[in-house]
């Protein structure tokens, strides 16, 4: 196999092809890895947290690790690394489009993890996850408590008694294994919009929100339930 299982040493390239086999393929598949993997990422991420945000408590730290866990998150990370293009699929999870699934690609995201534990040792696997999760909690806010844009943006508009905003894919581009999806946000009764990028379309309409967040935030001044109704 070409791609990630190609560049590393024997024994792992062989937890790796592991990793990237489905269970649809055959009893020899990734749902074992996937466990240990899932435990593996997730105290990453707790490490990390707890480092990151030192007066959070708890709870706080509960639920921003869960945004950062969640199958979306997981499977965006999977597109980046191009897992998909990798997988090993039975013929039916081909032909339905299994490699592009958030399920399979999280899933599958865990049992590399765990495949770079097994062949490379705790050392070099906590340094590899905690590369791949860097650039998400270098977004996270710890005083939303794990909130993503489209309910902060959403209570925002609720406290002034503003309608709901709306959302529109705008596009979808690049191969399947790495696609790009762009999305608006509006609001009809504040005449404005923003757009975002993201690997999937939900990540696309988080951050158009946020971005439209920003610009209402800077204007709070001027947004006002009154404005709004003029």
């Amino acid at each position: 196999m070409s791609g990630l299982v190609a560049r590393t040493p024997a024994a792992t390239a062989d937890w790796l092809n592991q990793a990237l086999t489905h269970r649809s393929v055959g009893a020899r598949n990734n749902e074992r890895l996937e466990f240990l993997g899932d435990a593996l990422v997730n105290f990453i991420v707790a490490e990390m947290l707890f480092e990151r945000f030192p007066k959070a408590d708890e709870g706080v730290m509960t639920r921003l690790r869960a945004s950062l866990v969640r199958e979306t998150a997981l499977a965006g990370l999977a597109r980046r690394l191009a897992l998909g293009d990798q997988l090993k699929l039975g013929p039916g999870e081909m032909k339905s489009g299994g490699h592009r699934r958030d399920s399979i690609l999280a899933d599958a995201l865990e049992a590399v993890a765990a495949a770079h534990y097994l062949g490379d040792g705790w050392d070099s696997a906590r340094t590899r996850l905690r590369a791949w999760f860097e650039p998400l909690l270098a977004n996270v806010n710890a005083e939303q408590s794990g909130k993503d844009g489209k309910t902060e943006l959403q209570e925002w508009l609720q406290a002034r008694g503003l309608g709901l905003p709306n959302y529109q894919l705008l596009e979808a581009s690049g191969p399947d294994h790495a696609k790009t999806f762009t999305a608006s946000c509006q609001v009809a009764a504040l005449a404005v919009a923003a757009t975002a990028s993201g690997d999937s379309r939900k990540l696309a309409e988080i951050g158009a929100a946020k971005a439209l967040l920003q610009v209402l935030e800077k204007a709070k001044d001027k947004v006002t339930t009154g404005d709004a109704q003029r």
